[in-house]
């Protein structure tokens, strides 16, 4: 998988934001077979769709792609009117998210993107979006199986765990920890069960946490509370405060290293925007090479374990 967006709450942009990034929620998944799947649409899923055009163009070929969207919030959706693929004809897009309430997903979404906040109607645009509403439940991808979950967070929020040759990953960006940031939903334990990599909400520390108990998220020492109590073994904090830049998020997952809880643990890593991760293979980071416009500083690709 790749990451396009990894910032929680809205974009920041910036030098101090060079390293891990500043478009909020976007990933690509990658299964051997099947389509690709898309996690979220944020901010981060302009970039993700300038790499798939230009497969597209090679292939010769329309968009087919699916989409497992958490939420509705802001910082998940605000990507799709910018995703070019899908201005094209022929091209198609599944979205499987969760009813966010009396009206339809679909009606929802294109509520957003419309006049007078949107020039363009979701209608309009030359692909086909096609939305399917999820909730508990269980279903195929090509052959990815996708297992949905609701999790605590305002709104009607899923997780998603993905299976597919022969690994699993959990998709949980937005999760409510509890006040006292001890007991795990069943639900979360269940999607993240002996995960070889769980993508978790780790947007405050315990001493902010105190202040913003409510507001929809989790710590970072939360997200490790889970990952160990699941035995996942590879964790990702994920959801960047944007008020946290490079140094204070390097500073994050120093501390979450340090825990207890991470003592079982494969690796430990805050998610960075550019990040190639084999989910089969070693725990080794690829950053993809990203130029000037991208992080201000043509920083080169590296490994890192």
């Amino acid at each position: 998988m790749t990451f396009f967006g990894t910032r929680g709450s809205c974009p920041c942009a910036g030098h101090r934001y060079r390293l891990y990034g500043g478009n909020t929620s976007a990933g690509l998944v990658r299964p051997a077979d099947g389509p690709p799947l898309i996690l979220d649409l944020g901010t981060g899923l302009r970039a993700l769709g300038q790499g798939l055009a230009e497969e597209m163009a090679a292939d010769g070929g329309p968009l087919r792609a699916t989409v497992l969207l958490t939420h509705l919030h802001f910082d998940h959706i605000l990507g799709l009117p910018f995703f070019g693929p899908l201005l094209m004809q022929g091209a198609e897009l599944d979205v499987y998210g969760p009813r966010p309430g009396v009206e339809s997903l679909r009606e929802a979404v294109s509520s957003l993107f419309r006049p007078p906040f949107f020039p363009l109607e979701l209608r309009k645009i030359g692909g086909r979006v096609t939305f399917h509403e999820v909730g508990d439940e269980e279903f195929a991808v090509g052959d990815a199986r996708i297992k949905a979950r609701r999790v605590p967070h305002p709104g009607n929020t899923l997780g998603f765990r993905i299976e597919a040759d022969g690994a699993s990953m959990v998709y949980l960006p937005d999760h409510q920890a509890p006040r006292d940031l001890t007991a795990i939903p069943d639900g979360v334990l269940e999607l993240c069960d002996g995960a070889d990599l769980m993508v978790h909400d780790a947007q405050y520390t315990v001493e902010e946490f105190q202040r913003k108990w409510n507001w929809g998220h989790s710590t970072a020492d939360f997200a490790v509370r889970v990952a160990a109590q699941s035995h996942a073994r590879r964790l990702l904090l994920f959801h960047h405060d944007p008020s946290r830049d490079d140094r204070g998020v390097a500073e994050l997952e120093r501390r979450s290293r340090a825990l207890g809880d991470a003592g079982g643990l494969v690796d430990l890593a805050a998610a960075q925007e550019g990040a190639l991760i084999d989910v089969v293979g070693e725990p080794t980071v690829q950053l993809i090479e990203r130029g000037p416009a991208q992080n201000g500083g043509g920083e080169r690709s590296r490994a890192r374990t």
